[in-house]
C-alpha cells in the first residue's frame, strides 16, 4: 500500500476479518480510512458493495488477508455453527470479489522445493486464483534463487523477494501490534521504510497489472443513507454525537460513523486522554474499543472529563460503549478510578485472551437494539469485569449467560459490532440523541424563564 501510494496512486486499503489494528497502519500508508471486509459480521451480500464504497475514486484496491488463506470464522471461535469451514476467510472474500490472490510466503525455514510444494498446496487446495508469489524472510541471494526457480517451475510468477530487516518491524503486545495511533511518529517511519523496501524488492508494475486483470464487479457501492433509510433527516435537528478517539480508543469501523452521519447525527471527536470536557452541545456519546488498560493512570487523572461523563451517563442520556468503552465507564480499572457510570463494576486484566465471533441476542431494550433482536459481533479482550452483567443485561449468546449492561440510556458490553450489518443501530441511536437534544432545548428554555 505504501509503495503504491509513494508512486502517486490513490490506494484503497481493506482488511479481511474484524481486526482494527492493521487498518490503522493501512490508513497511515494510504491517507484513506482502513476498511474491513467481513462476511460474518456484515453478510456475504455486503462484501462487494462495502468494497466498492471504500474503493471509490481509487487507482488500486489492496486487501490484506486474515490468518491463513483458508482460515475463517471457525478459526476465530465462532459461537454460530453457520460460520464453519472457510466462511469469512481470505479465500472466501477473494471468491466474493473474484479477485486474484498474491501469496506472501515465509521462506525462512525452507529450501526452494519445499517452498514450491507449499505454494502448490495453497493453489490446488481451493478455487481461488493465485496470481503470483512474494517470497518473504529470505536468507541470501542463493536462497532466493532456489526458491524463485522452484516457484516459477510451477508456472507462477515471483512478484517480489524480501529479506528480514530489523528497522522495518512493529512492536507487539497482548492483543497484537501496538496500534499506530499510540506510536504515531514511529509508525509513520516504519510504514515509510516498508514502502521503500517493497518498492525496491517487488515488481510493482506486475502487481498493478495483476490487479487490473481482476474481474469487473457489477454490484453498486454500499450507501450509508440507503442503509439507514435516511430521507427526511436533512431538515431535522442534527444532534451532536461525541465519539471517543485518541491513543486509548483506537478501535472503530469507519462505516459506523458514516451511518451515524447518514442517520442525521453530527459526529465530533474527543480524546479522553487530553480533553477535559465533552464537546459543546453533546447529545450522545460513543466509546469504542482500544487499550484503556495501557493508559489507565492518565485516564483516571483526567477527573473533570470523568465526572462530566459520569453525570452524562447517570442522567439516562444516550451512551454506547464497546469493550474499552465498557472499561472506561466502570467504577475502576485495575484499581484506577474510571467514570463510574456503571456503579460497582470493576475491571481487571485477565490471564487469557477472549477472542471470537458472537451471534448475540439482545436481552433488553436499549438505545440501539430491542429485546430478542439478533446481532453478529465479536469479542477481543484480555480483561474481565465483576459483575459480568447488570440488573438489565445487554446480550446473550450460545455457551454464555447474560453479559453487558443496559442502564438508563447507556448500553455497554464487550461486544464489537460492525454497524453495516446492523444499520438500525445508527438510526435508533441518533433518534435517542435527537430526543435528548430536544430535552436540552426545553431545559434551556426553562432556565431562561
Amino acid at each position: 500500500m505504501a509503495a503504491f501510494a509513494r508512486r502517486g496512486l490513490a490506494v484503497s486499503p481493506h482488511k479481511v476479518g474484524p481486526d482494527y489494528i492493521d487498518p490503522g497502519y493501512h490508513a497511515l500508508a494510504t491517507g484513506r480510512p482502513g476498511r474491513n471486509l467481513d462476511p460474518w459480521l456484515t453478510s456475504e451480500e455486503l462484501v462487494v458493495p462495502l468494497f466498492l464504497h471504500g474503493a471509490d475514486r481509487a487507482d488500486i484496491a489492496i486487501v490484506e488477508g486474515v490468518m491463513g488463506l483458508y482460515d475463517g470464522a471457525a478459526g476465530l471461535g465462532t459461537s454460530d455453527a453457520a460460520g464453519g469451514g472457510d466462511y469469512a476467510s481470505t479465500a472466501h472474500v477473494a471468491t466474493l470479489l473474484d479477485t486474484p490472490v498474491v501469496l506472501v510466503v515465509d521462506a525462512s525455514a525452507a529450501a526452494g522445493r519445499s517452498v514450491a510444494a507449499l505454494v502448490h498446496g495453497f493453489r490446488s487446495y481451493g478455487t481461488v486464483r493465485v496470481g503470483g508469489v512474494i517470497l518473504n524472510r529470505l536468507g541470501s541471494d542463493g536462497h532466493e534463487r532456489m526458491c524463485r526457480d522452484a516457484v516459477e517451475d510451477l508456472g507462477l510468477p515471483v512478484l517480489g523477494a524480501l529479506r528480514h530487516h530489523d528497522e522495518a518491524t512493529a512492536p507487539s503486545r497482548h492483543l497484537g501490534l501496538v496500534p499506530a495511533a499510540e506510536r504515531r511518529a514511529e509508525a509513520v517511519a516504519t510504514v515509510r521504510r516498508l514502502g521503500e523496501l517493497v518498492a525496491a524488492s517487488c515488481d510493482l508494475d506486475a502487481i498493478l497489472a495483476l490487479a487490473r486483470a481482476a474481474s469487473p464487479l457489477t454490484a453498486g457501492p454500499w450507501n450509508p443513507a440507503e442503509a439507514v433509510g435516511a430521507g427526511s433527516q436533512e431538515s431535522a435537528r442534527r444532534p451532536r454525537i461525541a465519539v471517543a478517539g485518541g491513543p486509548a480508543f483506537t478501535f472503530g469501523y469507519a462505516e459506523n460513523e458514516e451511518l451515524l452521519t447518514a442517520a442525521g447525527g453530527e459526529v465530533v471527536r474527543f480524546d479522553p486522554l487530553r480533553d477535559e470536557r465533552l464537546p459543546e452541545r453533546t447529545s450522545g456519546v460513543v466509546i469504542g474499543g482500544g487499550f484503556p488498560e495501557m493508559h489507565a493512570a492518565e485516564l483516571s487523572s483526567n477527573e473533570h472529563l470523568r465526572h462530566e461523563l459520569s453525570a452524562f451517563g447517570k442522567s439516562s442520556r444516550p451512551v454506547y460503549a464497546e469493550c474499552a468503552g465498557l472499561l472506561y465507564l466502570a467504577q475502576e480499572l485495575d484499581g484506577a478510578a474510571m467514570c463510574g457510570v456503571l456503579d460497582g463494576v470493576n475491571a481487571t486484566m485477565a490471564s487469557r485472551l477472549t477472542l471470537g465471533y458472537r451471534a448475540a441476542v439482545a436481552v433488553a431494550d436499549s438505545v440501539v437494539a430491542r429485546a430478542g433482536e439478533r446481532v453478529r459481533g465479536h469479542e477481543f479482550h484480555s480483561t474481565v469485569t465483576e459483575p459480568v452483567h447488570g440488573d438489565r443485561a445487554a446480550w446473550q449468546w450460545a455457551a454464555s449467560g447474560p453479559v453487558g449492561f443496559v442502564q438508563g440510556g447507556c448500553v455497554a458490553s464487550y461486544l464489537h459490532v460492525h454497524w453495516a450489518g446492523s444499520p438500525w443501530f445508527a438510526g435508533r441511536f441518533v433518534d435517542a440523541c435527537r430526543e435528548d437534544a430536544r430535552g436540552e432545548d426545553a431545559r434551556g428554555e426553562g432556565e431562561r424563564e
